[in-house]
């Protein structure tokens, strides 16, 4: 899956991935009062709302990005109904040819972790049939447990030919609590780093990258300098663009020399568009509309400061 991301990444000149991380105050009043009509003021009014907000960025926007991130907590709080629109907004980026990279930062032993790297990106059998349960095409994992918590889903990702993201440097400001712990001289990031280097030796696709990415915030440049060299074949996902702080020219470091290697997220910056200044002309019935004009924003931005940078 790593050389379908690339692929589309220079198809569309777009290093770039949306957050679909709906909450509900970020739905237009239009959506939900339509969404509670059909299904009152439910936990199921709540995901049918959520999940026509999803579909009008994802028409609005399939066109200019290679893959978008849904982060399964912002589903997951309206239970069960919530759950069923997640695996509905997967499937339907996954018809519009997008990638899918499931935010779910899992990590346990190593039982625990089969389970969710076969119910995430594998398969499950049931009696003598075989069922995919989310089916996104990468995952977010947190390494805090060790290999026993990352081994079963790269077992998955040789299987699926898909493909991790693992935390190593997040954007959040307490990041530094842990990850800037020093251990043997040199933070513990730089450690992680390491680790996901090595995880992903064996897991390299066409396009030279691993299956095995990392997560490097856009609110740590230097950091993110340091890493890409650590991490020579890793993809880095980096959140922390825009609504948290991070620029197009805090980000070239990410970048390998020939503009690949770094796939840069906005979430509220895309999706809450419509709500800022700067798109407010387009107005609650265009949210659509605003979000598109974000990513062109976005993208200006992004390609604009890696084409200063050469």
């Amino acid at each position: 899956m790593i050389d379908q991301l690339v692929k589309e990444i220079k198809a569309k000149k777009a290093p770039i991935v949306v957050g679909l991380d709906p909450m509900l105050s970020y739905v237009p009043g239009q959506i939900q009062k339509k969404a509670f009509v059909e299904f009152g003021e439910t936990l199921e009014g709540a995901a049918e709302a959520i999940w026509e907000f999803n579909k009008g960025i994802i028409d609005a926007t399939y066109d200019l990005i290679p893959a978008v991130k849904p982060q399964i907590a912002m589903y997951e709080q309206f239970g069960v109904p919530g759950l069923a629109a997640y695996e509905r907004t997967v499937s339907y980026c996954q018809s519009k040819g997008l990638v899918v990279v499931g935010d779910i930062k899992r990590g346990d032993i190593g039982s625990t972790s089969a389970a969710y790297a076969a119910g995430h990106m594998g398969r499950v059998k049931v009696g003598s049939r075989e069922y995919t349960g989310f089916h996104e095409d990468f995952c977010t994992l947190n390494p805090y447990m060790g290999s026993d918590s990352i081994n079963p889903f790269l077992k998955v990702c040789k299987e699926e030919k898909k493909g991790v993201f693992i935390l190593v440097k997040t954007s959040n400001p307490s990041s530094g609590e842990f990850q800037d712990r020093l251990i043997d001289g040199r933070p513990l990031y730089e450690h992680v780093g390491e680790m996901v280097n090595e995880w992903g030796k064996d897991f390299v696709g066409e396009c030279g990258y691993s299956y095995v990415g990392s997560v490097v915030g856009a609110t740590y440049p230097e950091q993110g300098r340091i890493l890409r060299a650590i991490m020579p074949k890793s993809f880095i996902l980096v959140p922390g663009y825009g609504a948290q702080g991070g620029k197009g020219e805090d980000l070239v470091d990410f970048f390998d020399a020939d503009g690949l290697g770094a796939l840069v997220n906005s979430s509220r910056g895309i999706i809450c568009a419509y709500q800022k200044e700067a798109y407010e002309k387009f107005g609650a019935e265009n949210f659509g509309d605003a979000s598109r004009q974000a990513v062109l924003d976005m993208l200006a931005d992004i390609n604009g400061a890696l084409e200063k940078a050469k």
